[in-house]
């Protein structure tokens, strides 16, 4: 919906007046008028000019090249490089970052993370993972098990950390994608078991070392324990919804035998299907995230970095992670069982 410039800022005044500040007021615009409408500095400029006794909201008289050359060169700087950003454009064509912003708004244009896509989907996999998905959606909806489920997967922590990137994208269009980046020689693997009221165990192996299902039959027994003194109604009443992927030491004959001896449900898993993982699609994001950019020089580093992350994170967050499921069920189902981005 295209709004009068003139018509949000007196919507702004009027919110200025009794006494919100410009956070809350640009809350109060997106949320009648769609997101992204305004934006906090836009609120706070305004709110700034309110506060020195200007309260005219009208745009004054400015020469300049056309709105429309505007418009061309900004969509083709964008199309010369995605990764180019809003300042860096607004400098080289001499004009506001604001009209950078609103232009690219205007044009469809938004700002994206690159991705990745783990898997070519055949049939059988887009089939696999709509019926995987109904089962569990319709069984759930029957007898809710998300609060007995705890779910492990494992991450790769790099010692180096690269910045995502962010590239424009049509609003509507998906994320460009890339190569997913090769692991470095210096990292380790992070393995991590946790439910909707928080981590349960996690531990690191030792540099160089992979999982087999030897050392993950070991961990299971140590995960058992943990499960008994953090969730003892799991343990003595309810009993587990064990939930992981399909990867090579999740299933092999050792491993499934291990899990029928502590009487765990081990729920289904399509392949391919890191989208509805949790860890992949919640936790490890928000890890991830808070690696951006950091150098750990030692694995005392990287184990302090670990500990203060999942200590800061509150049982809501886990639980918000885990409570998306169903949802995301959903959307494969109506997707004819595509990847979710």
């Amino acid at each position: 919906m295209e709004v009068n410039k003139e018509k949000i800022r007196y919507n702004l005044q009027f919110c200025f007046d009794p006494g919100k500040n410009a956070a809350q007021a640009a809350k109060i615009v997106n949320e009648v008028y769609g997101p992204d409408t305004v934006t906090e500095n836009n609120a706070q400029f305004w709110f700034r000019r309110f506060r020195s006794g200007n309260f005219d909201v009208k745009d004054a008289p400015r020469s300049g090249r056309p709105v429309t050359v505007n418009v061309d060169k900004i969509v083709e700087k964008v199309n010369e490089n995605r990764h180019m950003s809003s300042v860096e454009i607004a400098k080289e064509l001499n004009i506001s970052h604001t009209s950078v912003l609103d232009h690219l708004r205007k044009a469809g244009y938004t700002k994206k993370l690159d991705v990745w896509v783990p898997y070519e989907l055949t049939q059988k996999n887009l089939l696999d993972r709509i019926s995987i998905c109904e089962s569990l959606l319709n069984r759930n909806k029957v007898d809710p098990f998300l609060k007995r489920m705890v779910t492990v997967n494992e991450k790769w922590i790099t010692y180096d950390n690269n910045i995502w990137k962010r590239s424009w994208s049509k609003t509507g269009d998906p994320p460009q994608t890339v190569a997913k980046p090769g692991l470095t020689a210096r990292k380790v693997l992070l393995c991590v078991w946790w439910d909707w009221k928080g981590i349960l165990y996690y531990e690191l192996l030792q540099s160089g070392r992979t999982l087999n299902s030897d050392v993950y039959c070991k961990q299971l027994d140590r995960v058992k324990q943990a499960i008994g003194e953090k969730r003892p109604e799991l343990a003595n009443r309810k009993g587990v919804v064990f939930h992981h992927d399909n990867a090579r030491p999740h299933t092999s004959l050792v491993t499934r035998q291990k899990l029928r001896e502590l009487s765990w449900e081990v729920l289904l898993h399509p392949p391919y299907s890191p989208d509805i993982a949790p860890s992949d699609y919640y936790l490890f994001r928000s890890l991830q995230n808070s690696l951006t950019g950091v150098k750990l020089a030692t694995r005392e580093a990287c184990e302090n970095h670990l500990s203060q992350f999942f200590a800061n994170r509150d049982k809501d967050f886990y639980e918000r992670g885990l409570m998306k499921l169903p949802s995301k069920w959903q959307q494969i189902i109506e997707q004819n069982g595509a990847y979710l981005t």
